[in-house]
């Protein structure tokens, strides 16, 4: 017992194969070891992005609705899926700490979204489908940028100049936009004179708001931090931005109070 704790702990940590602390504490904690990726759990979430696609779809709105949701499923879900399994990216997913199944669920929830808006955006825009033109970052077989980065998701031309736009998706009844998506919104109309609109579709309540980024000032007081959000700063929707209420028709572009 002459031994010092500190020289004695060092000594028994090397005696199981460890000299550096840090590697100790990993191994004992079971950190290092993957969790295997449950598509049982995986297979079910996709039903309820079906699901969800189909509820929508039946309100009865022309501009949302899908004519085959079996060829919607396989299109917009299935083989993005298989795209990213066959990838290898899924055990890699994680975001906060969440689960790579619930991290690739929020991702094809945003983007089936998206897919089944399109239409309805093509015909607020007053430009064809075909037109529409996606530059957003998702790589779906690439680890480095399967992420949601500043850059908008679409382009369309409207009146001879380029438009970017930024759709995305509410659940929970709370609607904002990260401020970096307006920044980049910004910098983007400094320097090429694009105008960037993000249409934020909220299905929680039934509304979809119109927001012109590259207008939002810096001292804007719809500014706010959510602390569930890593304290980030995040643009606050107001209501008046909310355009259009999916039991209603869809607006036209003039009633949208854009300046583009």
């Amino acid at each position: 017992m002459n031994e010092s704790p500190a020289k004695y702990f060092k000594r028994y940590r090397e005696s199981i194969g460890f000299t550096n602390q840090n590697d100790a504490k990993i191994f004992l904690s079971g950190k290092d070891v993957p969790a295997g990726v449950d598509y049982e759990y995986i297979d079910n979430l996709n039903q309820r992005l079906k699901e969800i696609s189909s509820k929508v779809s039946a309100i009865g709105n022309k501009s949302i609705n899908i004519k085959n949701i079996d060829d919607f499923v396989r299109k917009n879900i299935l083989h993005p899926f298989e795209t990213i399994k066959s990838s290898g990216l899924l055990p890699r997913l994680n975001n906060q700490g969440r689960r790579p199944e619930q991290v690739l669920f929020s991702w094809l929830r945003g983007y089936v979204v998206a897919e089944l808006f399109t239409p309805a955006i093509a015909g607020i825009f007053e430009v064809s489908i075909t037109s529409i033109n996606q530059i957003g970052d998702d790589d779906l077989r690439d680890i480095d940028t399967f992420r949601r980065s500043p850059k908008a998701d679409l382009e369309i031309t409207k009146d001879n100049q380029r438009v970017r736009i930024e759709v995305q998706s509410g659940f929970q009844g709370i609607n904002d936009i990260k401020e970096h998506k307006v920044r980049e919104a910004r910098r983007v109309f400094e320097e090429t004179g694009e105008h960037s609109i993000c249409i934020h579709i909220d299905l929680f309540n039934g509304q979809v708001a119109f927001v012109q980024l590259d207008s939002i000032e810096d001292d804007d007081v719809n500014f706010v931090t959510r602390q569930p959000m890593e304290g980030q700063s995040v643009f606050a929707i107001d209501q008046n931005y909310f355009k259009w209420r999916l039991l209603d028709p869809a607006p036209c572009f003039s009633d949208l109070e854009l300046s583009i």
